[in-house]
Order: C-alpha cells, then sequence, then structure tokens
C-alpha cells in the first residue's frame, strides 16, 4: 500500500491542503454573508456561481493546462483561489462575492482536472482502485475538517479567511517541489448529453436532478442550519455530520447495488431521503434530534449520484466511457447551478425546514421518473455490468482527466 501511495504523497498532501481550505471557505461565506445581511436568495446565489465557474473551468481547464502545463497551471489555480480567500473580507457585497465564486469554482475545477489526470497517469490497472479510492478519502476528510476549522475564530473576524487563504496558499508547495512527470496533455471530450441520454436516460436525470437537490444542500446548508437556531459552530457540526454520514455509505451503498438493479437502490435512498427531508421540515427538530436526522438524510442523499453514474456507466459504449464520465459531470454541475437560486426561495419562506423541503421535491421528482424507467427498460445482465467503482463514480472527479487508453483499459462492458 505504502509502495503505491509514496510516489504521489507530495500529490496528495498538495490535495489536502487545498481541500481543508475549501471546506472552511465552503461553509464560512453563507455564514459571514448572512451576518453582512445578504438575504437567502443572494446566498444561493453564491453558491450557483461557484457551480458555473466549476462548469466553465471543466470546459475550458483543458486548454489552460495544455498551454502552461500541470506544474504552471496548478500553481497558478492556486494562488489565484488563494487571493480570492483574503478579498472575501475587502470587498463586501454580493456582486464582488458572486464574481469571486465564479472565480474559485473555475480554479478548483482546473485543480481537479490537473491532479487526476496526474494520478491517473500514476496508476496502473492494479493500483488505480486504490490510488483513487485513497484520494476520494482524502477528499471527504479535507473537507469534513476544513468545516470544523470553524471553530478555531470568530465568523466575523477575518482571521478565518486568512487561515483559509494560508492553506490554499501552502498547498502549491508539495506540488511544486515535486518529481513526478508531467502526464500527457489532457483529454478533451465533447460534452453529449443526447448521447447520454440515448445511452441511459435515468443516468442522465439522476446526475441533473442530484446537482439540483445537492447544489442546494452545499450552497445553502449553512444557512439552513442556522434557520434551525444553531450558531456558527453548530452549523460546522451539522453540515460536518452529513458530509461525513454520506461517506460511510458510499461504498456499502454501492456494493449492494452490484448484486441487484441500480435503480431500484437509487429509489430506495431517494424514498428515504424524501422521508427524512420532510421529517427535518414538518418537526424542525434541534438537539441532538437534529444531528440524527441531518446524519440519516446525508447518509441516504449524498451517495444518490454515484449510483445514477454507476448505472449510465452499464449502459455506456466502451469507446465513450471517457465522454460519459464528462457528460455526467458537466449535467451535475449545471443542476447545481440552478439549485441553489430555487431553494433560495423556499428557505426564505421556512427557514431551515424550507430546504430540505425543496430537496424532498426534488428527490421525489426524480423518483417518479426512475420509476417510470423501470418499466420502460429492463437492468442490465449481471455478468455485463461493471462492479462499483467510488472512484469514478464520484462527484469530486472529472471524467475528462482520463486517457484514451485508461478509458479503454477500465471501461465497463456495453450493456445487451
Amino acid at each position: 500500500m505504502f509502495g503505491v501511495l509514496r510516489p504521489v504523497a507530495t500529490l496528495l498532501a498538495g490535495v489536502a491542503l487545498l481541500l481543508v481550505g475549501h471546506g472552511l471557505l465552503t461553509l464560512l461565506l453563507p455564514l459571514r454573508g448572512a451576518a453582512e445581511g445578504f438575504d437567502a436568495v443572494a446566498i444561493g446565489l453564491l453558491g450557483s456561481a461557484y457551480f458555473a465557474g466549476f462548469v466553465a473551468g471543466c470546459l475550458h481547464g483543458p486548454h489552460l493546462a495544455r498551454s502552461a502545463g500541470h506544474i504552471r497551471a496548478f500553481a497558478a489555480v492556486v494562488c489565484g483561489v488563494s487571493a480570492l480567500a483574503f478579498a472575501y473580507p475587502l470587498l463586501v457585497g454580493e456582486v464582488a462575492w458572486g464574481l469571486m465564486r465564479f472565480g474559485f469554482g473555475y480554479g478548483l475545477a482546473v485543480f481537479y482536472l490537473v491532479v487526476e489526470s496526474w494520478l491517473n497517469d500514476r496508476a496502473t490497472n492494479a493500483t488505480r482502485g486504490l490510488l483513487l479510492g485513497t484520494y476520494i478519502m482524502i477528499n471527504h476528510a479535507a473537507m469534513a475538517g476544513g468545516q470544523m476549522m470553524l471553530f478555531a475564530y470568530p465568523v466575523s473576524g477575518f482571521e478565518l479567511f486568512a487561515l483559509a487563504g494560508i492553506l490554499l496558499s501552502v498547498a502549491a508547495i508539495p506540488v511544486a517541489l515535486t518529481r513526478l512527470p508531467q502526464p500527457p496533455p489532457i483529454t478533451e471530450v465533447r460534452f453529449r448529453p443526447g448521447r447520454l441520454w440515448r445511452a441511459s436516460p435515468a443516468g442522465l436525470m439522476g446526475s441533473l436532478m442530484v446537482g439540483v437537490a445537492n447544489g442546494a444542500f452545499w450552497g445553502l446548508g449553512p444557512l439552513a442550519a442556522m434557520g434551525f437556531g444553531l450558531d456558527a459552530r453548530g452549523a460546522a457540526v451539522f453540515m460536518t455530520v452529513a458530509v461525513l454520514a454520506g461517506a460511510v455509505t458510499q461504498i456499502p451503498v454501492g456494493r449492494l447495488s452490484d448484486r441487484m438493479d441500480r435503480r431500484l437502490v437509487l429509489a430506495a435512498l431517494l424514498v428515504l431521503a424524501i422521508a427524512t427531508g420532510l421529517a427535518l421540515f414538518l418537526a424542525a427538530p434541534g438537539g441532538v434530534a437534529l444531528l440524527v436526522l441531518i446524519a440519516l438524510f446525508g447518509a441516504v442523499a449524498l451517495p444518490c449520484y454515484s449510483l445514477a453514474a454507476a448505472h449510465a456507466y452499464d449502459h455506456a459504449d466502451p469507446s465513450d466511457y471517457v465522454g460519459t464520465a464528462s457528460s455526467l459531470l458537466l449535467v451535475n454541475g449545471l443542476g447545481s447551478i440552478l439549485g441553489p437560486v430555487l431553494a433560495a426561495l423556499l428557505l426564505q419562506a421556512a427557514p431551515g425546514g424550507g430546504l430540505f423541503l425543496f430537496m424532498a421535491a426534488t428527490h421525489a421528482a426524480l423518483l417518479a421518473f426512475i420509476l417510470w424507467r423501470l418499466r420502460q427498460r429492463a437492468a442490465p445482465v449481471p455478468a455485463l455490468r461493471e462492479s462499483f467503482d467510488v472512484a469514478a463514480t464520484s462527484p469530486a472527479t472529472i471524467g475528462a482527466v482520463l486517457t484514451p487508453a485508461t478509458a479503454e483499459a477500465e471501461a465497463p462492458p456495453a450493456a445487451g
């Protein structure tokens, strides 16, 4: 294990540092925005701006990495997002923060593109699962750790922004000093939602609607926590509990879906997410009951993207595996742009629970579509399906970083 991870240790260290800073900012900005008088719609727009920048980075990032090289592209975007972290408290305003969130989303997309192309280049068929699985676990742990750093200083001060900026800046050091050779140029893939729809309607709609729901959660979750009566530190615990619960259930849920129609597992998760979301809306709980419910919600709602993606791969042609992965991610990103703005309207009307009513409604719409698709198409033959792969189906990964050779080696067989 250590022999596999040692060559990319500096790269993984840079990932961990940057995502701790990113996790802190993801929680801090909605809370500070609320303290500055931003309403729910303005805070929702900040979340939408981040995901819009992320989609733009997915589309333009390969050009930047090819023209500048991986190390220079990485250093440039890390310096950029670090500067933005320091700029937030200096330029307080909805428009300024929206523009900065767009830039931050672009930088994070390029960061993921560069890092994942490097990891895929260093991985072999024998080590890819361990390498990328470790990377995904670092993603979850670093994001959760960053959120808990909110305990260090008051939200109203400059210190937390400075701490995030320092972490983002330091993340460039291990990567800039790496001795790893540059990977091949990042593969460009055309965005073809029509092809994805023909191959897997449930995969496409699942990716889109989960993006709408989860984008709303990431953008407005801290604000919802405060609507339930929690303070800033309570909001940090609220979000961290949900994230960790979702991380814990990813693999067991995926393995269960290997044994049956993945759409049935997805439908079961959606039913539980709807029930838990409605409970959060109707009961407006507090204390331990609130944390238990948000843990249950994270456990069943956050893995839904992985199941939708795995189902799409079951029906993908091997020659279009990279295109399928990229299209899924971009469709998910487009849904994430819409989610925070739409959910903000309900959150204004019903502080706290309004977010979960929106997510329950979104999950119900997806459930209706999945149940309809179950009647239209049989599941692929189990022998022709690929086993669940947490790295390939994680929303943290960018499908377009895979090289054609990797795609061919790792692609699931086409459904009959």
